[in-house]
């Protein structure tokens, strides 16, 4: 699916100072509250007062801070109500009680991120079944299950990308591992997959991935398993970790072991979590998109259901306020757009 591409990640820019300008940049008149071509719904203007509330995997985590306060900042320019809640733990079944509470308070708009494509599929169709308006970003549940899924990237845009990355930084030869967030985790597994598919590509036939552990998103579970990796393998080569928490954790223990500059370790991180290891050799390369990015192209999506301005169906259109307009595509899916690369050479041009 294509989609008219999210705008580069701004630079040296503090997560504060950035959602002043884009509160300034879309506050300041009514067109951030228009959706134009509309093939769907009947209206075109955002509703004022939707209730919207972010259900992150876990509300301690870095990464879903960053990408609900892009939320927030979004609600906030077509005049909603926000709110975030979630647990503090990964857990398949965690949201469960959260999209209850949410369904009963007569949300308009939920944005969730699913911990498994499964359990929470009951209670999202009873808020559906209560009129509110599911948008899954990041993780997705079972496409029956929810009205869109934003997503970050296509998960082959993410399985190039990471390949790319480890088989550059291993010299393109040598045994590999990937540290993943959870089992269930419906996104990670989608391109753990089409890593696999890559790996057969012919440049890289010298590359062997010997097996996949999961961190389950916890900084302590993911340093362990890292450290569990190198014990197993001690020839390993190099280590793929999609996961911000997974990344940052596994950074940590290579840049205080006799590993460090001798196994190779790329991912999903932000900029500040990364900056140290990239800066002392740990890490030479990683990736990420726009986590604020990511979170207000969600709640422009779920405004726009709301609104009647979509439907869902596919080659349905709506403008995400800064960001532009986008396209609804097969099974529902939004796409936000291409990952930005991170390495010594523009890292402190980035600040979340």
């Amino acid at each position: 699916m294509t989609v008219r591409r999210s705008p580069a990640l701004r630079l040296g820019v503090t997560l504060a100072t950035c959602t002043a300008l884009l509160l300034s940049a879309g506050c300041a008149s009514d067109e951030g509250s228009t959706a134009g071509g509309s093939t769907g719904g009947g209206g075109t203007t955002i509703k004022e007062g939707l209730n919207v509330a972010f259900l992150p995997k876990q509300v301690n985590n870095p990464y879903f801070t960053v990408s609900d306060n892009g939320g927030k900042t979004a609600v906030e320019e077509f005049r909603g109500e926000y709110k975030e809640v979630g647990p503090s733990e990964a857990s398949a079944s965690s949201q469960v009680s959260y999209l209850n509470t949410l369904s009963q308070q007569g949300s308009d708009v939920i944005v969730v991120s699913a911990n498994d494509p499964n359990a929470i599929c009951g209670a999202v169709n009873q808020a559906r079944q209560g009129g509110a308006k599911v948008v899954t970003f990041d993780s997705d549940t079972n496409k029956d299950c929810r009205d869109l899924f934003v997503n970050q990237v296509t998960g082959q845009g993410i399985a190039e990308n990471q390949v790319k990355l480890i088989s550059e930084a291993i010299g393109g030869a040598g045994k590999v591992a990937i540290l993943s967030a959870t089992a269930n985790a419906t996104n990670q597994n989608a391109w753990i997959e089409l890593m696999k598919t890559e790996l057969k590509k012919p440049e890289y036939s010298k590359i062997e991935l010997v097996t996949t552990v999961y961190g389950n998103d916890d900084d302590q579970k993911s340093f362990q398993e890292t450290q569990g990796l190198l014990a197993s393998y001690p020839d390993l080569k190099g280590i793929i970790s999609p996961t911000t928490v997974g990344v940052a954790a596994a950074a940590r223990y290579l840049s205080g072991s006799e590993y460090k500059g001798k196994v190779a370790l790329t991912g999903l991180g932000t900029p500040n979590q990364m900056r140290d290891f990239v800066k002392d050799g740990t890490v030479k390369s990683f990736a990420l998109w726009n986590p604020a990015d990511l979170g207000y192209l969600a709640a422009y999506a779920g405004a726009a259901l709301a609104s009647g301005i979509i439907t869902g169906k596919e080659g349905e259109k709506f403008t995400a306020g800064k960001l532009g307009e986008y396209t609804v595509g097969p099974d529902g899916v939004v796409v936000l757009g291409p990952p930005t690369v991170f390495d010594s050479a523009n890292i402190d041009q980035f600040n979340f």
